[in-house]
């Protein structure tokens, strides 16, 4: 028996890896947070299986349906939306199964900035202009931010900024990120990202919240930096004509000669 927490990607239901799928056709229990993972999922589920929409229980509520399972020797597929790496609290539930020993494993799935990033059409870094991304939020009622992991701080390193979980507060990230950025940078906010009912908004970072409208809803994703609207950017040098490198040797003295391992 194994509980096999798979990311099942930000709204789509063809978003999901091969593995995903299987895995859960292969479980007689899923476990699904209902609230943003896509009911389409769970046509996969074998005929006959337990499904369990685990938006409204408690973790505590969620033990038990997986202890019930292990001790049937029922395998569980435990789907959460998005990447289970990032505010998935798989965390939490990986803690408790260790202390019971109830084995498990983590298959990755698409994350929402990635379908965010998809939906603009853009790639987060780009040569001369931002080498870095951000993951981040702003702190809420179910978890606070660490005293060092502020939006000024990473504002000021001019990485792409994915911050989750915040646009009901857009108006405060604005302001705490236009004096590093300035008024002009390029900004989005993309909710419901690969979802059918997907919106996406584009503006500079100083119009982004009359841009956005008084109605916000809250499962979105923020998106700022200058490699959001780069033009003037430099090509990458990995695929560059007289680049050497190891699969393309160049030059009078390669470091990889052809041939060499």
């Amino acid at each position: 028996m194994t509980v096999h927490f798979i990311g099942a990607g930000p709204g789509a239901a063809d978003l999901i890896t091969l593995r995903g799928r299987d895995l859960i056709a292969a479980s007689p229990v899923c476990l699904y947070a209902g609230s943003l993972v896509p009911e389409a999922l769970l046509a996969h589920c074998p005929p006959g299986a337990r499904i369990v929409n685990t938006a409204p229980l408690s973790l505590d509520a969620i033990l038990d349906e997986i202890r019930a399972a292990h001790t049937a020797g029922h395998d569980v597929a435990r789907l959460h939306s998005g990447d289970l790496s990032v505010w998935s609290a798989m965390g939490e539930q990986l803690r408790r199964l260790r202390a019971e020993g109830i084995p498990y494993d983590v298959t990755p799935g698409v994350p929402a900035f990635a379908a965010a990033a998809a939906a603009l059409g853009a790639e987060l870094t780009l040569p001369g202009v931002a080498q870095s991304l951000v993951l981040t939020r702003t702190s809420g009622r179910a978890s606070a931010m660490p005293a060092g992991e502020r939006l000024e701080a990473f504002a000021a390193t001019g990485a792409t900024l994915a911050i989750h979980l915040s646009v009901h507060v857009l108006e405060e990230v604005v302001a705490r990120l236009v004096p590093a950025y300035g008024a002009d940078c390029p900004a989005a906010v993309i909710w419901r990202a690969s979802w059918p009912d997907q919106r996406v908004v584009r503006a500079p970072l100083g119009a982004l919240c009359d841009a956005c409208g008084a109605e916000r809803g809250r499962t979105a994703l923020i998106l700022v930096g200058r490699a959001l609207g780069a033009e003037d950017f430099d090509e990458s040098r990995l695929y560059a004509g007289d680049y050497d490198r190891r699969f393309r040797p160049r030059g009078a003295a390669p470091r990889f000669p052809e041939g060499a391992e």
